[in-house]
Order: C-alpha cells, then sequence, then structure tokens
C-alpha cells in the first residue's frame, strides 16, 4: 500500500474522502483505516505495523494526538491533515502543530494538498508519478494564467 488514510473515527471519512479521490486520480494505491490514539491506541499500532513501507495521512480533529502517536512509531512520513473546525474557530489546529521533540509529522490542511505532498514523496523514487506532478502543476499555472483579465 502506497498510502494510509488513518482517521480518528467514522465521522472524519467524508473529508478523507476528498484525500482518496486525488491519490485514485494518480493512479496511487491507498486504504482508508479508523482507530483513535486516544480510545484504541492499540489499534492504532496494529495499523502503523501492518503498513510500515506506507506513507501515513492521519485525518483527526479535537486533540489530535493521532498524527503524534502514529509518527512516534513509525520511520515512515506521516502527514497530518487535520478537518478544520468552526466551533473552536479553527484553534483545535493548535493540536497539530505543537508536537513534542523528535515528533514531526507534516501538517497540510487542504486535503488536495495532503494527498499532493503524499504523491510528490512517492515521486522520488517512481518516475511515472514526477511526470503526473508536473502535468498537476502545469495544469494548476494555466488555470491561474487563463483567469487574469486581460
Amino acid at each position: 500500500m502506497d498510502v494510509v488514510i488513518l482517521m480518528g473515527s467514522k465521522s472524519d471519512f467524508s473529508f478523507a474522502e476528498k484525500i482518496g479521490k486525488v491519490l485514485e486520480s494518480f493512479g496511487v494505491k491507498f486504504c482508508y483505516r479508523v482507530a483513535s490514539a486516544h480510545k484504541t491506541p492499540e489499534r492504532v499500532l496494529e495499523i502503523v505495523k501492518e503498513y510500515d513501507d506506507s506513507i501515513f495521512i492521519t485525518v483527526a480533529g479535537r486533540s489530535n494526538a493521532l498524527s503524534g502517536m502514529v509518527d512516534a512509531n513509525t520511520c515512515c512520513p506521516v502527514i497530518a491533515c487535520p478537518p478544520y473546525c468552526e466551533k473552536f474557530a479553527g484553534l483545535d489546529i493548535l493540536s497539530s502543530l505543537r508536537m513534542p521533540s523528535g515528533i514531526a509529522p507534516l501538517v497540510v490542511l487542504e486535503p488536495e494538498n495532503a494527498a499532493v505532498a503524499a504523491i510528490k514523496i512517492l515521486a522520488m523514487k517512481r518516475t511515472e508519478l514526477k511526470g503526473k506532478i508536473a502535468d498537476y502543476q502545469r495544469k494548476k499555472r494555466r488555470e491561474i494564467e487563463d483567469s487574469i483579465l486581460r
């Protein structure tokens, strides 16, 4: 498996699904898993062990212990993509940004960008993905250039 999208609860699925759609469009193999660092920590560790050569994208809000716990237990890249919560005016994002020393998940707030970050990591060794990322970036540039008022 190239990427594991690990959600803290099933209520995170609609957000995580946006990540999956981008990965799918690039032909990247991924799976969804659900486990909570607070409620099912043993299951989190089982998932980390099971996918010990994958990139992890963690999707958990509120007190996001999931990203740090996964990162502390793998040598693989971890990308934290916490859903924005209007209820707390976004302040719960701080639990994804402040990690103890030696715990270093990347934090990417937009689901599309979390997927792109994972794809870029994979593209370091997979030339077909490098080409797809280059095409994606050209398309994004064209979107801006085409929107410029003349």
